[in-house]
């Protein structure tokens, strides 16, 4: 490849990162661009269903697809990304496996970091809640949940059973309202199996400081949600934050206590905390900001998708960051980097929503559909679990989790506790 060809760095194997480079691979002409995608892990996640994941309704390994096997033509490097330097159109990066730095050059620079779990800095949480943001949060999440039934199953100090049993879920989004139902359908579903423990003595409280479930949708999806929720033992706390937390449990601002031996944390999400260092231009929270056209604002030859950036949308607000918009808006920015490499004019993202969905476990979800249509029950469930089993990449993914969920209808959930331990050799 020639010293002049154009170098094209993504940065960030999430849902946009992977979808610029697989639009750009696809329309690049031989020798026009090359194209590199940096990412800290190998594999890209399918978010979505990572409250399964941790509920043992889905395999750990299911909903992962290996990056390279989903790009074709583009370079991948394992490694973290250090800093971002604008003004010299280079990326300095840290490789995952030995630790040594390198400097990248680019022509064109792609931001699709995505974000992190943001604690608001209240007292506690980092220390002691769990996130499930990524699929090792997942796995944690699905050792600890086994861990508390066999410990409670265990003790006979009634104080400490209690605690052990009471699992708090902070933030009513679709994550915390998705991750009550798993686990009110895990514990319903394995329950047989732990003598010691009665159903009334299991108890899982879902924490959201706005007035309903699911802010942002319509208030009769969020009231669904929690009526659901309500008749299989979920305990919903609205309109009540949390103020802080310690390793006996959390306190909500009205003071109210919750003794609980595992919190999980849900209730906010932050931008790459390395793009704070950078002189691009952010919003409050930290997102870049950019053009309609993806083009981070001031920056000719810098673009950015996904959770990381507040794109615009035709009213004057920022679409949401979620997985149906990341995955659309890494089309039109790679068609954009194209249209500059070819000095033609680039075209605005515009989208409309296909609608939100939510599963709330035990064979029903809720939906919001276009022409603000609401759909509950069995049917959203099915349309919830049908839309996402084909947007996972790859056949096998496919019917990795098809075969999963197949199981799930059968069987009791698996509570085997996959814990990995590190002793000398025999």
């Amino acid at each position: 490849m020639s010293r002049t060809t154009p170098q094209i760095l993504i940065l960030g194997g999430g849902f946009a990162g992977i979808a610029v480079a697989a639009r750009l691979t696809l329309r690049l002409r031989r020798g026009e661009a090359s194209v590199t995608l940096v990412s800290r892990e190998n594999f890209s996640i399918f978010t979505p269903m990572l409250p399964e994941v941790c509920s043992g309704a889905l395999d750990v390994r299911h909903i992962v697809t290996p990056i390279r096997a989903q790009l074709h033509g583009a370079s991948f490097v394992l490694a973290d990304v250090e800093a971002i330097d604008a003004s010299a159109r280079t990326v300095t990066i840290v490789q995952a496996l030995t630790g040594r730095k390198e400097s990248l050059r680019y022509d064109h620079l792609v931001i699709a970091l995505g974000s992190s779990t943001s604690t608001f800095g209240l007292p506690g949480i980092a220390e002691y809640a769990f996130a499930l943001k990524t699929l090792e949060d997942a796995a944690r999440l699905r050792n600890r949940l086994v861990w508390l039934l066999e410990a409670a199953d265990a003790t006979t100090d009634a104080a400490m059973r209690r605690r052990l049993l009471t699992v708090a879920i902070v933030g009513g989004g679709f994550t915390g309202v998705e991750a009550a139902g798993e686990i009110a359908e895990l514990f319903a579903s394995v329950l047989r199996l732990y003598p010691h423990i009665r159903a009334e003595e299991i108890r899982v409280a879902l924490v959201e400081a706005g007035a309903t479930l699911l802010p942002g949708l319509p208030s009769r999806m969020g009231a669904y949600a929690s009526r659901k929720l309500k008749t299989r033992r979920v305990e919903i706390r609205t309109g009540d934050g949390v103020a802080s937390a310690d390793e006996a449990g959390m306190t909500l601002q009205s003071g109210e206590r919750i003794e609980s031996a595992t919190i999980i944390w849900s209730a906010g999400i932050a931008p790459a905390a390395v793009l704070a260092a950078t002189q691009l231009p952010k919003t409050k929270r930290g997102a870049l900001v950019v053009d309609s056209d993806l083009r981070v604002r001031g920056f000719e030859n810098v673009w950015a998708a996904g959770d990381c950036a507040a794109v615009p949308d035709e009213h004057g607000a920022f679409y949401p960051a979620t997985a149906q918009h990341a995955i659309r808006e890494g089309p039109r920015l790679a068609d954009n980097v194209l249209a500059v490499l070819r000095g033609q004019r680039t075209r605005d993202f515009r989208f409309q929503p296909l609608g939100m969905m939510a599963s709330l476990g035990a064979r029903t979800a809720i939906a919001q559909l276009p022409r603000n249509l609401v759909l509950t029950g069995f049917p959203a469930w099915f349309l919830w679990r049908t839309y996402y089993l084909l947007r996972l990449p790859g056949l096998d993914r496919k019917l990795r989790v098809a075969f999963d969920w197949s199981l799930d209808l059968v069987f009791p959930r698996d509570v085997s506790e996959l814990r990995i331990y590190r002793r000398p050799l025999e």
